[in-house]
């Protein structure tokens, strides 16, 4: 088996501290964030895979069972798990689900990085419950080899010669990323200097407060308006152009306002290096 090779039980401490301790990788996941479904993948893992979060994307899974927090604790119990892989969301949303399951003896497991070290850890962590490790660190190898060539092609630019950008992560509610965030990372390594650097996140998130007062102590310096686009942002340039006072954003005034698909820089997964890729082309059209 492919990295297992404990002398005795292995033990997992999760993202909310709980202790998992295991004796054999588990076999039947379910996963009900789609990060997990795309990192279980890229380990191997298909058939081990008997469930996926509903409106999970990955082409991969047409057809598997669905599942969500919403469901019914006997849902979950009828599809035989040996492990459900949640994130902290869950876990504060829906405690009665949790505490079901568990009293059920199925091993829950919340994990959800918030940088880009948590991400390393965080594969070594799927790796590790699921036999893997040797694929999780080959994964780790690669990302690092792949970032480097990236960072090569950044390097090429001096700080001072790099576009200024602000990154919107939730348009109604006036929002951008911390600055020790999976995006921010994104958009510095694909050339960008993020103008917010002094936003905070709140409950070990991604996500940071500002408003618009503050976005507009930067209006002059934004020189790319950068903002992810799906779910959890559902939103247009002409909402970005329209919005009241953003006129006095050099970005929206110049044109500039450029929207990334929200997998490509929030999920931890091997696609933020396609996200690096694609924010470079938006910062340097035509090189």
């Amino acid at each position: 088996m492919s990295g297992w090779h404990p002398a005795s039980a292995a033990i997992l401490v999760d993202q909310e501290g709980a202790s998992i301790s295991f004796e054999v990788p588990f076999k039947r996941i379910i996963s009900l964030y789609p990060a997990h479904t795309e990192n279980l993948l890229a380990l191997g893992l298909n058939q081990e895979l008997i469930g996926v979060t509903a409106g999970d994307d990955d082409p991969t899974v047409p057809g598997r069972p669905q599942f969500t927090a919403n469901d019914t604790s006997e849902k979950f119990i009828a599809a035989k798990p040996d492990l459900i892989l949640t994130r902290p969301m869950i876990s504060r949303s829906h405690p009665q689900l949790v505490k079901q399951l568990q009293e059920a003896g199925i091993v829950l497991v919340s994990l959800q990085p918030t940088t880009i070290e948590e991400m390393f850890s965080y594969w070594q962590s799927l790796g590790k419950l699921t036999g893997r490790a040797n694929e999780a660190a080959a994964m780790i190898r690669t990302f690092r080899s792949e970032l480097t060539a990236l960072q090569e092609i950044r390097d090429m630019v001096p700080v001072k010669n790099r576009p200024r950008v602000y990154f919107e992560s939730i348009h109604a509610k006036m929002k951008t990323f911390a600055p020790s965030s999976i995006a921010v990372f994104v958009l510095e390594n694909g050339g960008g200097v993020n103008v917010a650097a002094d936003a905070t996140a709140r409950h070990s998130s991604n996500i940071a407060a500002y408003g618009k007062e503050r976005i507009l102590s930067h209006a002059a310096e934004i020189d790319i308006y950068l903002a992810q686009q799906g779910q959890m942002n559902q939103v247009t340039k002409e909402m970005i152009t329209e919005e009241p006072g953003f006129k006095a954003i050099k970005a929206v005034r110049e044109g500039r306002i450029c929207l990334i698909n929200e997998e490509l820089v929030s999920r931890p997964t091997m696609h933020l290096l396609e996200g690096i890729r694609q924010v470079r082309k938006m910062f340097y059209p035509g090189n």
